[in-house]
């Protein structure tokens, strides 16, 4: 999907074509819209760095054009193996108009598009880079949140579990955990190298709010570390826990077996074709069930005791 967007004195305009001072926001391209987009001159490997799943976050300038390439956080889905996990997302600075090009739909893309910053204009090109760098970096921060608000609900489940289902659902947590902070060292590093080269010294509002940035990511891989750490500490004790819940389990049911096999005993030995005490006692039946009662609420007693039951 291809479209352009431009700041007027009305607002965030959609252009049929691109012109000074737009905003071309590309998603998923097809060959049709590569080829449109190569027109406008953005150069073919540049829109091949930003669709690789496997692009980590840098900085790269040249005489046409600046790539910043960044990891962004993705929502898959709770029913998929990895839930949260990240994508690459290319922001191309050529001449006056700027493109971002990404292989899934953002919502970071589209917070811009609903006018959550008054300050943004497509025409001020590294404001318009730090606004996608601070909402990258505020939305990795919810997603650390909806994880751990998942986790603390699956750990609810597993206090009196003996499966290990609630223990891998911890563990697609923890992929995407582990995602999260290969995406946001290296994005922090990148942050840096932006930081280093001055490009956004032109106004001291830009200043500001890189230093806002550099923040906010910060703040997003401690989060990130403190929530593996503790989710790693987590999953450990509850192995141990669902392996104590199965002991105790066994235990029951060993106690249950022996108290039922003590009647079955006694039965067995009066069922044997011999002469056996009390053959000729009309009472003889009862005498041996209460025998059997009484010889599994001994047992049933030592064991309570011994709290096995």
């Amino acid at each position: 999907m291809l479209n352009i967007y431009k700041t007027t004195p009305e607002g965030l305009q959609t252009l049929e074509s691109a012109t000074n001072g737009c905003w071309i926001k590309c998603t998923d391209p097809t060959s049709e819209e590569i080829t449109q987009l190569k027109k406008w001159g953005i150069e073919p490997d540049l829109i091949t760095y930003s669709l690789d799943q496997d692009e980590m976050a840098r900085l790269e300038r040249d005489e046409g054009y600046t790539l910043i390439l960044l990891r962004i956080p993705h929502f898959q889905g709770e029913t998929h193996d990895i839930p949260y996990t990240t994508i690459p997302m290319g922001i191309i600075i050529k001449d006056n108009m700027i493109a971002t090009i990404c292989r899934h739909e953002s919502q970071i893309i589209q917070v811009l598009t609903n006018g959550k910053y008054s300050g943004f204009k497509t025409a001020k090109r590294y404001r318009f880079v730090l606004y996608v760098l601070l909402e990258t970096a505020m939305r990795y921060l919810t997603y650390l949140r909806e994880i751990n608000r998942a986790a603390d609900h699956v750990e609810d489940q597993l206090e009196k579990s003996t499966r290990n289902r609630e223990l891998l659902q911890l563990l697609k947590y923890q992929k995407s955990l582990v995602y999260f902070t290969t995406a946001l060292r290296s994005n922090g590093v990148m942050m840096e190298r932006l930081q280093r080269m001055r490009m956004f010294n032109q106004y001291e509002e830009d200043e500001d709010l890189l230093e806002d940035v550099l923040t906010e990511n910060q703040q997003a891989i401690q989060t990130t570390d403190i929530q593996t750490e503790i989710l790693s500490s987590t999953m450990d004790t509850f192995a141990s826990i669902i392996s104590n819940n199965l002991n105790v389990v066994m235990k029951v049911l060993t106690t249950l077996t022996i108290m039922v096999s003590l009647p079955t005993l006694v039965a067995s030995f009066y069922g044997m074709n011999v002469n056996l005490p009390g053959e000729g006692n009309p009472y003889a039946f009862l005498a041996i069930f209460a025998f059997s009662l009484i010889l599994t609420s001994t047992a049933a007693f030592i064991f309570y005791k011994r709290d096995w039951l």
